[in-house]
């Protein structure tokens, strides 16, 4: 819900804050006010097209911030993490326009293009009346109100299954029927390179097996010279190897430790060192034994090793990645193979996941139809409460054609209306008057309050060209509304203004150099003298206060 509209230059607004509150808010005052305004300003931080003429005449910007309470918006929370923007408990829209022209938009303090602030300012406010924040005037939105309203989330969950399926199918099919004409081709060079791979038969790991193997037999000399040296020095010469030394060693210190017994465990750690030593001359003469000077060998292996690395640049993969290379090419080949078998499978596969969305579409559609005839009639009778008899609204559900398949079906949702009996239905969007328009969305709105997505909704113009009996029922249904939803409404009429939980009244201020605008959150008090005021006019007299209190104690009641 909306929590704050901040507005700083913007048109004859220097600066205004405005809290508003849980259920129906009326907003008033006298024609020219500035009641427009503040709907322009709204507008503006939604996402409207700005111009210069709406910066107020001596600033060189304007500003709004609106702030919203999303705690339990949970649509509007995700559609913040989607974005990666922060998803607190509180969302905050900013909209700033320059003089030069140059206009910025903020989501929660991160700058943001015009259509994300437009996006989520429709998930957020409603604007019922001539506004292109409407959603109403948007199938998708009509289409998904009534979907609501007969609560179809199992059978447009079925259908948007049923359409990921058969789109999945359909795109393998398609990628198989066009590689049709070229799989001959690509089915004689697979044969040539699997064959040449096979007759390879490279075995796991054979490369790395093969140069470490080529790398012995290519230093075989230079290892078994440093290996006899080696031995050599540690246990070949008799009078002065590592071997005999180490051993002197040892004897000399057990005798001087039987004097000093802290040399004992220098005389551990050197015969440790004599095992390891003994230990060191077996392994390499073990070593030395299995070294093999043989210029064949290394020839065989050199040549195996050459044709690894030929074939591997002729793929263009690394030596190590040969035989994953193979076994790609071999799985490519046994698919062109049994294509046409694949080709047979896709097509049955599709007609049945064909025969289960059209089987799931039509009994959505079915379902449509029906919710349709029940919203008609209750909007339609909620249309005549409001002021427009003979009015009529009906839901028009048209099926395409040629089938033309979505996730949310085959039907196209279209809201209809006529406001006087005779006339035909038109679509909302080409009904003229913008009180006709503010009453069929109020009638709409009463019947689908449950189903609501956005939290708050502003009515303009609502109880235009209505007035006595209908606009004290346009208020109470107003109110009622506001029990479910935030509920804005900019009105002229006593009757709908008392009904309010809220009451803001816009007035002007003159210095004979500048006008501005204010507003003011009335009091019990001032509610009565302004709803006085707009049942007499400029005198106030006490009957008209007396018939403004009873009102309001009425409302409450």
């Amino acid at each position: 819900m909306l929590l704050h509209l901040t507005i700083r230059n913007f048109a004859i607004i220097d600066a205004l804050e405005l809290d508003f509150e849980t259920g129906l808010t009326a907003l008033t005052g006298e024609t020219g006010a500035g009641k427009s305004i503040l709907l322009g300003a709204l507008g503006m931080v939604l996402g409207d097209r700005a111009d210069n003429d709406s910066i107020k005449q001596d600033a060189d910007h304007a500003e709004i911030v609106a702030e919203f309470d999303i705690q339990n918006n949970e649509a509007v929370r995700s559609w913040l993490v989607e974005q990666a923007l922060n998803a607190d408990d509180e969302c905050l829209l900013r909209r700033r326009v320059s003089k030069d022209g140059r206009s910025r938009a903020y989501i929660n303090g991160t700058p943001v293009n015009l259509q994300l602030i437009r996006e989520l300012g429709e998930m957020l406010i409603d604007i019922h009346g001539q506004h292109e924040h409407q959603s109403l005037m948007k199938p998708v939105a009509q289409r998904r109100l009534l979907d609501d309203y007969a609560n179809h989330s199992n059978l447009i969950e079925a259908v948007s299954n049923a359409y990921v399926q058969l789109k999945l199918v359909h795109e393998q099919l398609q990628h198989l029927e066009q590689a049709g004409s070229d799989r001959n081709n690509r089915l004689d060079l697979l044969r040539f390179l699997t064959q040449e791979l096979d007759a390879l038969a490279l075995e796991n790991n054979e490369y790395e097996k093969l140069n470490e193997q080529h790398s012995r037999l290519a230093h075989a000399e230079k290892l078994t010279t440093t290996v006899q040296q080696s031995l050599e020095e540690l246990y070949g010469n008799d009078d002065s190897n590592i071997q005999s030394n180490v051993a002197r060693v040892i004897a000399s210190l057990q005798d001087i430790a039987e004097v000093d017994g802290r040399l004992n465990p220098v005389v551990d750690m050197l015969q440790d060192a004599l095992v390891q030593i003994d230990e060191s001359v077996s392994q390499l003469r073990a070593y030395g034994d299995d070294i093999e000077l043989n210029p064949a060998e290394l020839e065989v292996i050199e040549q195996r090793l050459q044709v690894i690395l030929d074939l591997a640049r002729k793929h263009r993969v690394e030596p190590g990645a040969l035989g994953e290379m193979h076994q790609q090419l071999v799985n490519e080949l046994s698919e062109l193979d049994h294509a046409d078998e694949r080709l047979e499978e896709l097509r049955n596969e599709y007609k049945t996941l064909e025969q289960t969305y059209r089987n799931a579409a039509q009994s959505l559609s079915n379902s449509r139809s029906k919710a349709a005839k029940k919203l008609d009639k209750a909007i339609t009778k909620a249309m005549q409460t409001l002021g427009m008899s003979g009015g009529k609204f009906i839901i028009e559900i048209t099926r395409s054609d040629n089938e033309k398949r979505s996730a949310h079906g085959i039907d196209r949702i279209d809201f209809t209306v006529t406001a006087n009996t005779g006339q035909p239905c038109k679509t909302l969007s080409r009904v003229a008057s913008g009180g006709e328009l503010a009453r069929i969305s109020l009638a709409i709105q009463m019947i689908t309050a449950a189903q609501t997505r956005i939290p708050t909704l502003i009515f303009d113009e609502v109880d235009s060209g209505v007035g006595g009996r209908i606009a004290e029922i346009v208020g109470q249904h107003l109110r009622i509304l506001g029990n479910s939803s935030q509920v804005v409404c900019i009105t002229h009429l006593p009757q709908v203004a008392s009904q309010a939980h809220q009451h803001l009244r816009v007035h002007k201020q003159s210095d004979k150099k500048q006008t501005r605008t204010g507003v003011d959150t009335l009091s019990r008090q001032q509610r009565i003298e302004e709803i006085a005021r707009m049942l007499s006019g400029i005198d106030i007299t006490q009957q008209s206060l007396a018939h403004a209190e009873e009102m309001i104690t009425r409302a409450e009641g």
